[in-house]
């Protein structure tokens, strides 16, 4: 195989097996259409970012994420920093695991459009967002979330984190019992002051969509070069149920107590680490600096 061929990043365990079932079939299409690749195999978590970061020192610049969020999200940290400078490496997708979230940007039925994309060699410049927090840096090109999104992500992930869909209904239900308000102190480009407000939650956006269907940001472009922060204040638990349905249309945005606006960097204030839930990925930072790397990447959609 070539360095212009793709490495396809395989995570079989994605979408809680769902990917082993479906990944033979899923190959067999794209080699018949005439896409060439070579196989990698990840076999615990983490594994994907270190294949994709030697894989990537060693000349490759077109990757395949066969999986869900998680395996992007992994192939994203492998990819940068190692990328922020020079030619931005390719990224397509096989979305063979749960959420698929950024896919949801340019289609609804991301199985058959990122196989057309592939085929066609369809690529678009997209952002990449950067995290500096206490011990090192993120990358991502979904979404961070602190608040009650992160808490519910946290609960799940220690106790269901194999539950499915009763797994995330439980750590809802839990988190909503013990729902309160909370500060994340930020500044936001040239803001002279930190906003230092309770809130529900805090949303930042590369793309749209959320879990697969959530429209957390309506308005968040991929490839505008810009940080989309969603705002929620706080509201009661009733408040928050009664709005649910929103959160899958977008609606929610137009709430009296939603805020949105775009930034290019954003400045944090927090006195610790604290719950953040990163492209389906729960995690426990002190978070610093945000921005953007803007065109950093070329997606195949």
């Amino acid at each position: 195989m070539s360095a212009a061929d793709f490495l396809a990043i395989v995570n079989p365990a994605a979408g809680n097996g769902r990917c082993r079932k479906l990944m033979p079939a899923a190959l067999d299409r794209l080699r018949q259409a005439g896409v060439a690749f070579e196989i990698a195999e990840t076999a615990r978590p983490g594994h994907a970012s270190e294949v994709v970061r030697e894989a990537y020192d060693a000349g490759r610049r077109r990757f395949l994420s066969v999986g869900g969020d998680g395996t992007a999200y992994e192939v994203i940290n492998g990819l940068f920093p190692g990328a922020e400078s020079g030619e931005p490496p390719t990224l397509g997708f096989l979305p063979l695991g749960t959420g698929n979230s950024f896919l949801r940007d340019f289609t609804n039925r991301p199985d058959e459009h990122t196989f057309e994309a592939l085929r066609q060699g369809r690529t678009r410049p997209c952002d990449v967002l950067r995290l500096e927090h206490a011990s090192g840096v993120i990358h991502f090109i979904n979404l961070l979330s602190l608040g009650f999104a992160a808490d519910v992500a946290d609960f799940r992930n220690r106790h269901f984190r194999h539950g499915g869909q009763f797994g995330y209904l439980a750590s809802v239900v839990v988190t909503l019992a013990r729902l309160h308000p909370q500060s994340f102190p930020l500044r936001a480009d040239d803001d002279p002051e930190f906003d230092r407000r309770d809130c529900l939650f805090l949303s930042f956006n590369n793309s749209k969509f959320t879990g697969g269907t959530m429209m957390i940001a309506p308005e968040a472009d991929p490839g505008d070069g810009q940080i989309e922060l969603v705002r929620w204040a706080p509201i009661g638990r009733l408040g928050l149920l009664w709005n649910l349905p929103g959160l899958y249309t977008g609606a929610h945005i137009r709430h009296r107590l939603a805020s949105r606006r775009a930034a290019g960097r954003i400045e944090f204030d927090l006195p610790g680490p604290v719950n953040v839930m990163v492209d389906g990925e729960s995690l426990h930072l002190e978070c610093r600096r945000m921005d953007v790397l803007a065109g950093a990447l070329s997606v195949v959609v």
